[in-house]
């Protein structure tokens, strides 16, 4: 096995970045049916942010390794587990465990990663690619001539929801702040300051007769506007809650009053969706169902990219062991892109 052990992060309580602690050990091995990774990339995701304060809806208890995606090459299998699979580059989604020098995972929820990509590029596209292709061609079903609206549109779902909307041949509006405007000119988006007290009528005007989907991550009571912005026909879909992770007080309630308005909405006769959006969903019901998907779509991405559709945005790469800086950086709302972890 491996001479230099295990080297992982934990998270001990609700804490600072700074009060995440490094902690060393063995090297695990693979049980049977499982593969030990030997971790290239991991990253920083919204998700771990919210981890961080306590108010990540289902994260587990305290002290626990975040990291919620990771690419590597698996070091061993276990019984049962194809030997073919050892020294393979593979990407795997586990919402927590993934800030690990080695990450043991279930073979079966490995996904290959084609030659070509490299592993810090790749770890880009793992969750915010999944979560943007189910979003925008399993919920929303956007086509050629759609108009969407892309909330966040230079965040790490944002930016891939993006491009894919426009390889699909929709036409973008895309909310960020001021200072990426002209990027997303470059790329073809119209850019909405999502500061200004009028967002939803600045969309009205570049799309008078209402849009055919709206991207929202921001929850909260921003989502009305989201909601009264479609187009009869056109789908919302949330999915998240970052205008609340600041906030004290119940983790479950801000999503539980976002499924309220969800359920509400499409009960109402009115020819419009909504969805609330959760990569795990259907993962307890139909394990094999939701792998299966999974790697469909993982690997749509990683094509999507290798014809040059999506861009591999990495804003910075730092050491597993200088996590309190990648946390303050992704933190920070400076950057563009995804925080990467290395080994």
């Amino acid at each position: 096995m491996d001479a230099e052990g295990l080297v992982e992060v934990v998270l001990p309580g609700k804490v600072e970045p700074e009060g995440l602690r490094i902690r060393h050990g063995a090297v695990p091995s693979a049980g049977p049916g499982e593969v030990v990774i030997r971790m290239e990339a991991t990253g920083v995701s919204f998700a771990e942010q919210q981890m961080r304060r306590g108010r990540y809806y289902d994260q587990p208890a305290f002290p626990f390794v975040p990291g919620y995606d990771l690419v590597g090459t698996v070091l061993s299998t276990g019984e049962g587990v194809e030997p073919d699979l050892a020294g393979t580059r593979v990407a795997a989604l586990v919402k927590v465990g993934g800030w690990a020098s080695h990450v043991v995972v279930d073979a079966a929820d490995v996904v290959p990663v084609p030659d070509g990509i490299g592993a810090a590029e790749a770890e880009t596209l793992v969750v915010n690619g999944i979560t943007a292709w189910q979003m925008l061609h399993r919920k929303a079903r956007v086509r050629a001539g759609h108009t969407v609206v892309v909330h966040g549109a230079n965040g790490g779902v944002g930016s891939v929801l993006v491009q894919l909307a426009q390889a699909a041949g929709a036409r973008v509006i895309g909310t960020a702040s001021a200072r990426h405007h002209d990027a997303l000119r470059d790329r073809g988006v119209a850019p909405v300051d999502y500061r200004a007290h009028d967002v939803a009528a600045q969309i009205r005007e570049l799309a008078p007769h209402g849009v055919d989907a709206v991207f929202d991550h921001v929850g909260g009571s921003g989502i009305v506007d989201s909601w009264r912005l479609l187009a009869p026909g056109g789908t919302l879909v949330s999915y998240g809650s970052a205008s609340t992770r600041d906030d004290e007080g119940s983790k479950q309630m801000p999503v539980l009053k976002l499924l309220g308005r969800v359920w509400l909405w499409n009960a109402l006769p009115n020819r419009r969706r909504a969805y609330f959006f959760n990569v795990w969903a259907g993962r307890a019901l139909a394990r094999n169902r939701f792998r299966s998907r999974l790697r469909a779509d993982l690997t749509q991405v990683f094509a999507a990219f290798q014809r040059g559709e999506v861009s591999a945005q990495i804003a910075a790469q730092l050491p597993l062991t200088r996590i309190a800086e990648a946390l303050r950086l992704a933190e920070s709302g400076t950057v563009t892109g995804k925080v990467v972890l290395n080994p």
